[in-house]
């Protein structure tokens, strides 16, 4: 797969990144229902969304009696520090902010089995809230909730008040949640894979239509080479001719001598081969095999498709010479060549070579 077709493969797995990324920045709100009795024996309701959990928290549902540890409103002393156990109802404990770690106070109130913790912000702080990390003390819904709210339940419960908590799942918030942050990154995923299948599309499409265009050339060739030979001279071999009586004249494709009553096919540039070994050869090469003249252009046929075929290598005119009781090709290089190396003729067979440049000595 070429650098450019990787282009937008690369782009998709970035943005999936971004998102996987996004995941560790949502956090969940909480839902905090407060039931009590008040001094004229009313049931006060309150209701609000105004908890955060906390990153190593269970985001589900947690309910039970308010309780504040013993002594310290912060929850650090050592253990008890809670005047419940495991064997009491269902019970939340209430701690104030500071002094020890979350994971210590919530690991304080989880020993003696209570069913979530809720963190109290700090005095001063107003109803802000932070998203606390308590990675040592997980397994337990933890919370935190302003100062204000943490404070006026604290209050209730220090004035010998029961009061009920439920804390359900809110919403998911962070940078990656808002609204207009899901269009963007939904148009943006649209936009790539688009343009991705559009690229594959005419990638695919280019090269199906190059190669009908190579077969349709390549067929229209074969046509003209057919129309071509059929306008070349046929002779057949007689006994007595020369063809026959000299060991030099050999066709050049399929390298046997000819006999007499073989049929031969004399191509524009005078050179002749066998019928059968020629018409093969012409169908797929058009040129003779020897001089490599073309026929088309020879007999008048335009060839249309030079930009799209490969270059052919230039013309050199080759004469077959005989060395013993062998036969050589030998190419004739143009006489206008500047080059004097090229004026030189090359043998294939060295021994051929070495009487050649004795001759010339």
């Amino acid at each position: 797969m070429g650098k450019k077709a990787q282009q937008p493969l690369l782009l998709l797995l970035c943005l999936s990144g971004l998102v996987r990324c996004s995941a560790a920045m949502v956090f969940w709100t909480a839902v905090v229902e407060i039931s009590y009795v008040n001094n004229l024996n009313e049931t006060v309701d309150k209701y609000c969304e105004c908890g955060v959990y906390g990153r190593n928290s269970l985001v589900q549902k947690a309910s039970g009696i308010v309780t504040l540890p013993r002594g310290d409103p912060k929850g650090c002393g050592s253990d008890p520090v809670y005047s419940r156990n495991s064997s009491s109802p269902p019970w939340i404990a209430l701690v104030k902010r500071g002094n020890c770690t979350f994971s210590e106070k919530i690991n304080a109130a989880k020993r003696q089995g209570a069913a979530a913790v809720v963190v109290y912000n700090v005095d001063g702080s107003g109803n802000s809230t932070t998203h606390m990390a308590h990675s040592e003390a997980e397994e337990i819904v933890a919370i935190m909730v302003g100062n204000a709210q943490g404070a006026e339940i604290a209050r209730l419960v220090m004035n010998g008040t029961d009061v009920q908590m439920l804390i359900d799942v809110g919403s998911p918030h962070g940078p990656w949640m808002d609204t207009y942050w899901l269009y963007f990154l939904s148009i943006a995923f649209f936009i790539v894979t688009a343009a991705s299948i559009a690229y594959f599309v005419f990638i695919s499409a280019n090269r199906l239509y190059s190669l009908n265009r190579l077969r349709r050339n390549e067929r229209r060739l074969k046509s003209e080479a057919k129309k071509a030979i059929g306008r070349l001279q046929v002779r057949t071999i007689k006994r007595g001719d020369e063809e026959t009586t000299s060991e030099s004249h050999v066709c050049a494709v399929c390298i046997e001598s000819y006999k007499a009553g073989d049929v031969v096919t004399i191509l524009t540039c005078d050179h002749f081969f066998h019928k059968a070994c020629i018409e093969p050869w012409l169908l797929e090469k058009r040129t003779c095999p020897m001089c490599k003249c073309d026929i088309l252009k020879a007999l008048g046929v335009e060839d249309e498709t030079k930009s799209i075929s490969s270059e052919s290598p230039p013309d050199v005119t080759v004469i077959t010479v005989t060395g013993g009781e062998h036969l050589y090709e030998v190419p004739l290089t143009n006489p206008g060549s500047s080059d004097p190396e090229r004026q030189e003729h090359h043998y294939d067979n060295s021994a051929f070579e070495g009487d050649s440049q004795a001759v010339r000595g």
